[in-house]
């Protein structure tokens, strides 16, 4: 019999075989173990009803963090423990402080979102001590609510902690309660006897995942199956499964190779590991590139920051995927890694097409080197939706200028949604490279600029929409840029 996945649901352990290794969490939490708490709603990681919380061993202690089990494989929670709703009510009866604050704001209507809601809540019950309305609603920002239900529910999230404490291992981060401390030991211990000194290689129904545990392993992994699929959090791929029914073939995972997962900082800027989190990879680089946190905010719901990854999404190729302009702006490099050696591409040359990259089979990407900011820099990155919050971009812009008194002496600007694969405005660029940064010149290249492209109508906005607004995200870098952070409103001009 092939070896089990092996992790904690809710405190029990689970040896899981004979299942395909595309199957989802979701399905499994429902189809295989009757834990029907954990709804299905998009399907794609969108509404959050299917929202579960899963604790893994880190640097640190035990991390939690929120995830979405529809669009999550289930052999990738192997060595972690995994909690749903109908965990967190006390043997007796007794309801978890999420929950009854839940019920003490009436934030419940028709109930089919609120395990969802509960379950955003309880991860930010145990990294947030005291979370403001605003961390709130961020925590929250990839649950919806049919029934309009949110005012109560924000009001369940600030008044949670003055409730009693649970007295177990889901007693909220920071308590220096003695039995929570015990709880919190026991599930590290129960962790640590989950990990492993092997990679797992689980198969069933004829289709195999990998797991190594090394960069050795997995390059030697991906020149024995150069077509496998390599994933990590698998948060597009896993659509391929749920609303295409693909069969996604043999799968390489990375998201257990420790090199993968590192972040440096060194004086020549940042190394980002390709299987480090959207969420630590974004963190990382708020430090020195806090003019991104915005757009890394909006990029997508807290649990797909946790679970997708920098790499992935670069990997992925998408023209729409938000981090490639920006990273493209900031001068990244990929390296790719094989059995041949390793080399680096600048990510603005990864891209020959639409869905396309560089990388050739049996490589595999290892890590986006990110140069160190530039002195004099003006940075801004531009995100314009539907919506403000889980939306793909229409048209994304970053632009990064380095000023050298009055004059601009090096521009990069990289953008999204407007072209079949993330794309550096390079005549613009030639226009701002040695010009005087004034409204002029700013002017100048934001008719250049909107007329750079030629991109597509489609159902997120026209062609011409998306000229308009790279002309103005122009104009609007000029005003905040002379007018010290003040507010300032653009006045759109059409382009025709």
């Amino acid at each position: 019999m092939p070896e089990p996945i092996r992790f904690l649901l809710n405190g029990a352990p689970i040896d899981a075989h004979g299942v395909a290794p595309q199957t989802t969490l979701l399905e499994f939490l429902r189809e295989q173990r009757g834990l029907t708490g954990t709804k299905e709603g998009c399907a794609e990681g969108d509404c959050g009803a299917c929202t579960v919380v899963v604790a893994e061993r880190s640097d640190d202690g035990v991390a939690w963090q929120p995830v979405n089990a529809c669009i999550r494989l289930l052999p990738s929670v192997d060595g972690k423990a995994v909690f749903t709703v109908e965990s967190l009510a006390a043997p007796d009866g007794t309801l978890h402080p999420v929950q009854q604050a839940m019920v003490d704001a009436h934030a419940s209507q028709c109930g089919f979102c609120t395990p969802g809601f509960v379950m955003s809540l309880f991860a930010l019950y145990k990294t947030r001590p005291a979370p403001t309305r605003d961390a709130a609603c961020e925590a929250l920002s990839g649950n919806l609510c049919r029934c309009t239900g949110y005012r109560p529910i924000l009001a369940a999230a600030e008044a949670m902690h003055a409730l009693p404490a649970p007295d177990d291992w889901r007693a909220p981060h920071g308590t220096d309660a003695p039995a929570a401390a015990t709880a919190l030991h026991s599930l590290d211990a129960a962790l640590a006897g989950l990990a492993r000194t092997s990679p797992l290689d689980y198969e069933s129904g004829g289709q195999r995942w990998q797991a190594p545990r090394s960069l050795p392993q997995l390059v030697a992994a991906c020149a024995a199956r150069p077509d496998a699929r390599i994933v990590s959090g698998a948060t597009d791929v896993a659509l391929w499964v749920t609303k295409e029914h693909r069969a996604l073939g043999d799968i390489v995972y990375v998201g257990d190779v420790a090199e993968l997962r590192r972040i440096e900082r060194t004086a020549a800027g940042w190394s980002i590991g390709a299987g480090a989190s959207l969420a630590a990879a974004f963190d990382a680089l708020d430090r020195d590139f806090p003019e991104l946190h915005e757009a890394w905010v909006r990029f997508a719901s807290p649990p797909i920051r946790a679970s997708g990854t920098l790499g992935g999404n670069v990997a992925n190729g998408s023209p729409i995927g938000d981090s490639m302009p920006a990273l493209i702006a900031l001068g990244a490099e990929v390296e790719l890694a094989s059995s041949a050696g390793s080399r680096r591409v600048p990510l603005d040359a990864f891209y020959p097409g639409y869905r396309k990259t560089t990388r050739v089979p049996g490589e595999v990407l290892v890590a986006i080197h990110v140069p160190a900011r530039a002195p004099h820099l003006l940075l801004r990155a531009y995100k314009v939706s539907k919506r403000r919050d889980q939306d793909i971009s229409g048209v994304f812009a970053c632009f990064a200028l380095v000023r050298d008194g009055g004059r601009i002496a090096a521009a990069r600007i990289g953008c999204g949604g407007v072209a079949a694969v993330p794309v550096r405005a390079r005549r613009t660029e030639a226009l701002l490279t040695g010009a005087p940064f004034d409204a002029a010149t700013l002017a100048r290249a934001a008719t250049a600029l909107a007329d750079e492209f030629k991109p597509l109508d489609d159902m997120r906005a026209s062609a011409a929409y998306r000229r308009t607004v790279l002309g103005n995200l122009v104009r609007r870098l000029w005003l905040e840029a002379s007018a010290d952070g003040a507010p300032v409103r653009i006045e759109a001009v059409a382009v025709p």
